[in-house]
């Protein structure tokens, strides 16, 4: 027992460096070398060969499963549109997040049903243990989900301030507003992917027929990101009153380069707040601990044998 629980601390510390290692030094060191290289078209590639893979078992298996969930058209729209902006727009994947849903609900409910007798022996936990697994399996992916969105959208406020900075530089070099979203979808390819890559979508939607202002509309409810929403409003009334487009989003750019400084410094005063509890909870009893320790000894040592002898 004592080596398998070794091999597992091993097992467990070789992984998290190899992970630390790759998110740290392999990706940058890789994205660094393709600097120089010319940006790849956005997914035109890659929705190649996934439609000449094609969807493996499990993906197939998960679309079935969760073709077969009955569900309300108003949960399923809400449901997709928190899909397309996590970033998930094929069209199973509201089938397979269901049925992902279904089947992760299934697994926990079957491992606790398998293991609550060795888990627990209180007959209330064994009904409830079954109960709030399959809740916990059902709802997790909903959860995970929701954190996908939050950090997609952090990703696209943090880059568009390189985005606007781009824009204006091809505005002011004499391009089309529809040109130069192209073009900076293209060049934040490989530095701003999910910048990129709703930014290619704004142009596909263009050049298939819609108006520009109903694809930037299109753009800042997929995205559902505050910022964004500012920018396509900027565009929309730069485009309709006649106004500068380059001087608006140097502007624009400008702010949001002070709001995310500010956003920083606020952050920064919380920080001696909340180290109040972690400092309360974990740091102070080990000082009084160190501190206090060598004396409370001294006093259990000399201090009560003397007292036990006076009251003798």
């Amino acid at each position: 027992m004592p080596l398998l629980v070794a091999a597992g601390l091993f097992v467990t510390l070789v992984g998290t460096i190899s992970a630390f290692g790759y998110r740290i030094y392999a990706r940058p060191v890789r994205m660094y070398q393709n600097i120089g290289n010319a940006p790849a078209p956005v997914h035109s590639q890659l929705l190649i060969d996934e439609k000449k893979r094609g969807p493996s078992p499990v993906v197939e298996w998960m679309n079935q499963l969760g073709g077969l969930l009955p569900i309300s058209p108003g949960d399923a729209a809400l449901t997709r549109k928190d899909l397309e902006a996590a970033g998930y727009r094929s069209e199973n994947a509201l089938q397979i997040y269901y049925g992902l849903r279904i089947a992760l609900c299934a697994a926990l409910l079957v491992i606790s049903l398998l293991f609550r007798q060795r888990i627990t022996e209180n007959p209330v936990l064994r009904i409830v243990l079954p109960i709030g697994s399959a809740f916990f399996g059902y709802a997790m992916p909903s959860f995970l989900l929701q954190r996908k969105i939050s950090k997609r959208q952090e990703n696209l406020r943090l880059s568009l301030p390189d985005a606007l900075d781009l824009m204006v530089i091809s505005v002011e070099a004499g391009m089309g507003l529809d040109q130069a979203i192209q073009n900076v979808s293209k060049e934040l390819a490989i530095t701003h992917r999910e910048l990129s890559e709703e930014l290619a979508l704004v142009t596909l939607e263009m050049r298939a027929g819609k108006r520009r202002a109903d694809a930037l509309r299109a753009l800042a409810a997929r995205t559902d990101e505050p910022e964004l929403r500012k920018l396509v409003a900027i565009l929309i009334q730069s485009d309709r009153f006649g106004t500068g487009v380059g001087e608006s989003l140097r502007t624009h750019s400008d702010f949001m380069r002070v709001r995310r400084r500010q956003d920083a410094e606020e952050r920064a005063g919380k920080v001696g707040v909340k180290l109040v509890f972690p400092i309360f909870f974990f740091i102070l009893p080990s000082m009084l601990v160190v501190a206090a320790g060598p004396g409370l000894l001294q006093v259990f040592k000399y201090l009560f044998p003397m007292m036990r002898g006076f009251g003798s």
